[in-house]
């Protein structure tokens, strides 16, 4: 009778401080890929057991992959965490009783079942590049943006909501092409004011595209001093003002979070929700250029310096 108490009181105060009572192993799918990807997928894993306190059964996907063998052997599962698209694609193919919990995939694209599947994308949250944004450049009034609505169009409804509740405003520009793309940034461009106005680059392959699209903004954007914050750390390398990147272990914890909520069968918002596990990079020569002299206290609230010393 003791013993049976015990456990309650520790059961009861586990949900209380919002932890699971006990280790749950859970189960992930992840793609079979060389580094720096397998490392990256090796951090979320290691995220999401240290959430659920216990060692993840873990199934590596090659590209030759059974999905029928796949689907049989998780029949009696109750929640997978899928990573990437390859993750996300075998979960499709799973059975719909399964719930599904997505990560490491970038936001908007199609999605197969999306109505079942939940998870958070890699997409940064507009909130905390906004908000990053007016700490560093309090005087910024208006954001820019130039999107392709086929695949940004739910990020650009949070951008306006995150601009809002900031103080901002958005001017978000769509284009289909990269056409388009080069016609709408060489007109935002030629009208923006760099003491009130910032450029901010989504994940968008479209009017984002690297090879055209990018240097040509830096090279404008530099030139009328006007700053540039990007949603990847890749673009801070090549000039960015700032950009964010996600911070894997957490992201894992908060995956392990999301799946242990729908095993106790507790409800969760359906979709991809956008990153918030993120840390920050910082391009200095940009800072400079742009007349941002920032302490080294400063410099060193960042994870990430570009140009590396």
């Amino acid at each position: 009778m003791v013993r049976s108490t015990v456990r309650t009181v520790a059961c009861v105060c586990a949900l209380l401080l919002g932890r699971p009572a006990l280790a749950q192993a859970l189960t992930v799918l992840y793609p079979e890929l060389a580094d720096p990807y397998r490392t990256v997928f090796a951090e979320i894993i290691q995220g999401i057991e240290e959430q659920s306190k216990a060692k993840a059964r873990g199934i590596p996907l090659a590209a030759n992959s059974d999905l029928v063998d796949l689907r049989n052997t998780l029949k009696n599962g109750k929640v997978v965490i899928a990573l990437g698209r390859q993750g996300m694609k075998a979960a499709g193919t799973l059975d719909p009783s399964l719930g599904v919990v997505v990560g490491g995939v970038a936001g908007g694209g199609a999605a197969p079942d999306a109505e079942r599947l939940h998870g958070i994308s890699l997409t940064p949250d507009p909130t905390l590049l906004f908000g990053l944004l007016k700490n560093l450049l309090p005087g910024v009034r208006r954001v820019i943006v130039v999107y392709n609505p086929q695949a940004n169009d739910a990020l650009i409804r949070l951008a306006r909501e995150a601009a809002r509740g900031l103080g901002l405003e958005l001017t978000a520009i769509e284009a289909t092409d990269l056409a388009g793309a080069a016609r709408a940034y060489e007109s935002l461009l030629a009208s923006a004011d760099g003491r009130r106005d910032a450029l901010w680059l989504p994940q968008d392959a479209t009017t984002v595209e690297e090879t055209t699209i990018l240097p040509l903004v830096l090279k404008e954007s530099w030139g009328r001093s006007l700053p540039v914050f990007s949603s990847s750390v890749l673009h801070v390398r090549k000039g960015v003002l700032f950009g964010l990147y996600p911070n894997n272990v957490q992201l894992g914890r908060d995956l392990a979070a999301l799946a242990l909520a729908m095993q106790n069968g507790d409800a969760t918002r359906r979709g991809l929700v956008p990153l918030r596990a993120v840390r920050t990079a910082l391009n200095s020569r940009t800072a400079s250029h742009l007349g941002l002299n920032l302490v080294s206290a400063q410099q060193r609230s960042f994870d990430a310096i570009f140009p590396e010393p």
